[in-house]
Parts: structure tokens; C-alpha cells; sequence
């Protein structure tokens, strides 16, 4: 059963909620504006968006109301599973993404109908298949038209506003072994190396290069299924999942690549979201962990995984793009292995088209000798009779 409350907290009081949000319907995300703390959007369970003003609550004292909210027959038709503030002059834009495959974007002052959409389709010509978005990724340091999505179907989109004429600027990853085997439950990109982005879903998380379509690196598959994920935003080199199990999981690259670097029970339940607070300017230090209880854990990490190690930055690139090179070789010499297959099954059906031409030639060769054969029989034969004749 869906629970509607959702609640804003003071880290100082772990007791009580600072407000309750009222939406319409349960809140499967929600944002706060980068450029003003009072004010966020949110994406509903019935596929509405809805915009909150917390100098405008328009409700009793502690808590606060939707001041704008999108109509039914002009919202998406899933649930809204992720929604982002977007680079803009006004800082009203925030674009959404649904399981109902269609991506929105949105001026909060104006929540009556989109400003833009886009289908998540393979083919832009109606051809393809629709893909659900479950997850969504936008860091103007990639980019303010740049957008990555993960879906349910396990696969990654890619979106550019500005390729628009191509597919709808819309290109998909890796389909087939690099894809993950569920849903993907988060995306994001790493703070320090934006080119560089994660994915979780499944038993995995993989990260992958914005110029390559399949990934560069994938975990061991977990004991248990997980749930979400995110960059450390002080250590390029670490990141966190969530388990089914109730565990959170943290992985050090500049540690080591193999293995969890340390594995930490949470709670009986199991967990659903992850955020850490800070930035690369500083933090990293306080995590907090949703369960699907509805409990909400507040984590402090030692100060190893929260404070950069000396030439991580420089080495966790260079892992990166050491990687990526050695994906594209592969990628390279698995497509020159197609082709020369490509070309050993175009020589051997052209000289079995040979062969035949010239086992049609040998055949009518022999139709004509013997035609010849039995047209000079013939003309023995009546040369026979005459003579007979004669006489």
C-alpha cells in the first residue's frame, strides 16, 4: 500500500518532521530547486508533477500544499519516477520521466501542459519499441541539453536536444550483454568526471563512457538484489549501493576494483534510496538511506571515504580512460572479426554461385552432345533406309 505523506526533515531533529508535503497523490521523487532552497517539485504515483513553494504553503502551520500541479489528461500516464531542475534563464524548468515512455518538460509557473515532450523510442519513426524511463540524469557539467535516462527495460538512454533532426536526438546503449537484466533504479554521473556515469540495477553496477555504448566497468554480482546508487561528490573514486537485504555496500576504486570496500547493515527492510550531502567543494560525509518501511537512516562515513585521497583524481581518471580504451579495442576487433566472417560467407556463396554456373555449363554441354549424338543417329539411320530403297 502506497503511503501519501511525505515529509521534509531538520538533520538536527531527528524527532519530528519539519513539514508534511500534501501531495495529490503518493510521491515517487522529489528535487529541490538548485537555485532556491524553498522551493521543489515532485513527481506523483498518478503521473502528475507538482510544484511546492515553502514560503507558500497554503496550508496549516508545519505543513504545505501543491502551488501548481499539472492536469491528468496533460501529465504522463506511469508513474513519474524521476524528475530535474534544468539549467534555465528563469529557474522555473524541470523535465520528468515516466514508465509510460514519454520524457516532459515543464515550467513550474505554468503546470497546465508540458512545454516539450519526447517518446523514448528506438526509432523516431514509429519502427522501434518504446522504452519506460525509470531513472534520470542531468549535470550541466556534461552539458545543459545533455540527458541520460535509465529504463526498465534494463537499457540506457542517451538524449541531446540539439541532434533533435536524429531520432529525436535520442540514441540507446549497449541492448544486448551490457544492458542490466531489470530495471535501472539509478543513474548518475560522476561529479569530478562527468564523461563518466553509473548505472544499478539488478545484481550490478556498471559505469560507462559517454562516447562508448557498452560499459567499462561492471561489479560482481551482489548476494542480494539492488535497489539504488550514488557518487560519493568528494571521492571520484567511490560510490554506494542499496540492497534488498537491508545493506549498504561502498565501493573504493582507488582501493581496490574486486570487491566492497565496506558493507553496512541499515536495516530488517529493504532499502530504496541513498543521497549524499556535499559537493566537490566539500562534504561527503552524512548519508542518508530511505528504507521501505518509510524509515529514514542519517549515516556519517569516516573521514577516508569522504575526503579526497592524494592524486585520486588524476588516477581514477586514468583507470577510467584506461578502460574505456580497452573496451573501444575491443569493440574494434569484434567488429573486424564480424567483417572478415562477413566476407568469408559473401566469397563462399560467390563461388558456390560459380560453382553452380559451371556445373549448368558442364550440364548443357553434355545436353548438346548428346543432341548431337542423336541427331546424327538420326541421320545415319534415314541414310540407311534410302540406300535400301535403292535397291
Amino acid at each position: 500500500m502506497l503511503i501519501l505523506q511525505s515529509y521534509i526533515w531538520d538533520i538536527t531533529n531527528s524527532n519530528t518532521p519539519d513539514i508534511e508535503l500534501l501531495p495529490p497523490s503518493p510521491l515517487c521523487c522529489l528535487r529541490y530547486n538548485p537555485k532556491s532552497c524553498e522551493t521543489l517539485v515532485g513527481g506523483s504515483y498518478n503521473g502528475l508533477i507538482t510544484y511546492y513553494d515553502l514560503r507558500k504553503p497554503n496550508a496549516p502551520t508545519g505543513q504545505c500544499s501543491p502551488l501548481e500541479s499539472s492536469v491528468v489528461e496533460n501529465s504522463h500516464h506511469d508513474p513519474v519516477y524521476d524528475v530535474f531542475w534544468i539549467s534555465s534563464k528563469t529557474g522555473h524548468q524541470c523535465a520528468s520521466v515516466s514508465t509510460d515512455g514519454q520524457m516532459m518538460w515543464w515550467d513550474t509557473r505554468k503546470l497546465g501542459e508540458p512545454t516539450d515532450s519526447i517518446k523514448l523510442s528506438t526509432d523516431a519513426k514509429g519502427k522501434g519499441s518504446i522504452l519506460g524511463g525509470s531513472s534520470l540524469e542531468y549535470n550541466t557539467d556534461a552539458g545543459p541539453t545533455k540527458y541520460l535516462i535509465g529504463t526498465e527495460q534494463g537499457m540506457v538512454v542517451s538524449m541531446n536536444l540539439r541532434n533533435r533532426k536524429i531520432n529525436n536526438g535520442v540514441a540507446v546503449y549497449d541492448n544486448n550483454s551490457g544492458k542490466h537484466h531489470g530495471p535501472i533504479y539509478s543513474i548518475q554521473r560522476n561529479f569530478t568526471h562527468s564523461k563518466f556515469f553509473m548505472t544499478v540495477g539488478d545484481w550490478t553496477a556498471r559505469i560507462w563512457a559517454e562516447d562508448l555504448k557498452s560499459p567499462i566497468v561492471t561489479t560482481k554480482y551482489h548476494s542480494s538484489y539492488l535497489t539504488g546508487g550514488c557518487w560519493s561528490p568528494t571521492r571520484p573514486g567511490v560510490f554506494y549501493v542499496t540492497r534488498m537485504d537491508g545493506f549498504v555496500d561502498v565501493w573504493d576504486f582507488f582501493h581496490r576494483q574486486n570487491e566492497v570496500a565496506y558493507s553496512h547493515k541499515v536495516s530488517d527492510a529493504s532499502l530504496s534510496s541513498i543521497s549524499v550531502e556535499g559537493s566537490t567543494q566539500g562534504g561527503g560525509q552524512l548519508v542518508a538511506v530511505g528504507d521501505a518501511n518509510g524509515t529514514v537512516s542519517l549515516l556519517e562515513v569516516c573521514d577516508s571515504l569522504a575526503h579526497p585521497q592524494p592524486n585520486e583524481k588524476v588516477t581514477i581518471n586514468a583507470m577510467f580512460e584506461r578502460e574505456t580504451r580497452r573496451e573501444k579495442n575491443l569493440e574494434a576487433r569484434e567488429r573486424d572479426v564480424k567483417r572478415a566472417k562477413a566476407q568469408e560467407e559473401e566469397k563462399i556463396k560467390k563461388e558456390s554461385i560459380e560453382n553452380d554456373m559451371n556445373d549448368d555449363d558442364k550440364m548443357n554441354e553434355i545436353l548438346k552432345k548428346i543432341d548431337s549424338d542423336f541427331l546424327t543417329m538420326i541421320r545415319d539411320s534415314n541414310e540407311d533406309g534410302s540406300d535400301d530403297i535403292s535397291v
